[in-house]
């Protein structure tokens, strides 16, 4: 697949692990959503909970052994935050980049990556509102972005 601002083209990422469970598995299905329960409501994102339930626990694929993603475990608690992980993370590099170019106003480059940061968001948004995560009237408010990281 195409990369979405260059004219970069590739297949990159992972390879899932098997979808068997191993025998050597430490924890059973019931203390692995009190894990995924705890770290969301401490504020974890979803890819932040896999990552440590993976290095700190040896949990390899929480859906092998619950049967239920990440998300949705995360989305049954009702444990999770308002707003998706990825546009969170659009909007902590939209706030990046205009402080930078409050103290660099001739940054043509920055001044292009906010541009295509802003788009992203915007698309992201069209997306979610379509298919109902976000609400339909939900808007971007641009006076006041570091409400939403926090």
């Amino acid at each position: 697949m195409a990369r979405m601002h260059s004219g970069a083209i590739g297949k990159a990422g992972s390879k899932k692990p098997a979808k068997r469970i191993p025998s050597w598995a430490p924890y059973k299905e019931k203390e692995v959503e009190k894990l995924v329960v705890k770290y969301a409501k401490g504020g974890k994102s979803k890819s932040e909970i896999g990552m440590m339930l993976r290095d700190s626990y040896g949990i390899h694929n929480v859906k092998a052994l619950t049967g239920k993603s990440v998300g949705a475990i995360v989305a049954e608690n009702n444990a999770g935050k308002k707003l998706p992980d990825d546009i969170i993370a659009l909007i902590k590099k939209l706030i990046t980049i205009q402080t930078h170019l409050g103290k660099n106003k001739h940054d043509e480059t920055a001044h292009r990556g906010l541009i295509l940061t802003n788009s992203k968001i915007m698309r992201l948004v069209y997306y979610y509102k379509r298919s109902k995560i976000l609400p339909a009237d939900w808007e971007l408010d641009k006076d006041r972005l570091k409400m939403y990281v926090e």
